[in-house]
């Protein structure tokens, strides 16, 4: 499969996130689907949109159904969705609130060698998102991010094998809170 550019990225976004994109022989018509979206489209060059969808199609990350007044609709097949479901994984961000709530979050996994790949991925993205480190398997974080947990488990394919725990204290509280910038 062919480098996927931002243009494509969008589309890909927009289609999973439940709009129906239609395309027609005429150009504004893209485009007034898209500025409805959200004006960052409107920013998109016409080319660039054609070549996006025509490289969308020829992946086969989505379907094509053409209606009966001409136009065409596109949805996300299965492949597409979960390829979205990487991109948006990219850019997975845990909101840290104003107050700290005083609990900790722990990560731990046992993650068999056979889905190595799998444990060195979440590992790295536990690290991203900013987790410390306690053990080789066993991460800390002190504000709330189960539904980030949650959805990189079900992504990476290992919820048999991690735990999430939240705790009230560690024996390395102090440390923590230096480590988080926590007062």
């Amino acid at each position: 499969m062919k480098r996927i550019g931002p243009t494509t990225k969008k589309i890909m976004i927009l289609l999973n996130s439940g709009i129906s994109l239609i395309t027609t022989s005429k150009p504004k018509r893209y485009f007034s689907v898209l500025k409805s979206a959200s004006k960052e489209w409107s920013k998109i060059n016409q080319k660039s949109l054609r070549e996006a969808i025509r490289n969308l199609y020829t992946s086969k990350l989505i379907d094509c159904k053409e209606n009966k007044d001409g136009t065409v609709s596109m949805t996300l097949n299965r492949k597409g969705k979960i390829l979205t479901l990487k991109y948006n994984l990219e850019n997975l961000k845990i909101k840290k609130p104003i107050r700290w709530d005083n609990l900790w979050r722990i990560v731990i996994f046992d993650i068999p060698e056979y889905q190595k790949a799998a444990r060195m991925a979440l590992s790295s993205k536990l690290k991203k998102l900013g987790f410390y480190p306690m053990q080789k398997s066993v991460f800390i974080y002190p504000y709330d991010c189960k539904k980030e947990i949650d959805f990189i488990v079900e992504i990476f394919d290992v919820r048999p094998f991690v735990r999430f725990i939240i705790a009230k204290e560690t024996d390395i509280d102090l440390d923590l809170k230096r480590k988080f910038k926590i007062r």
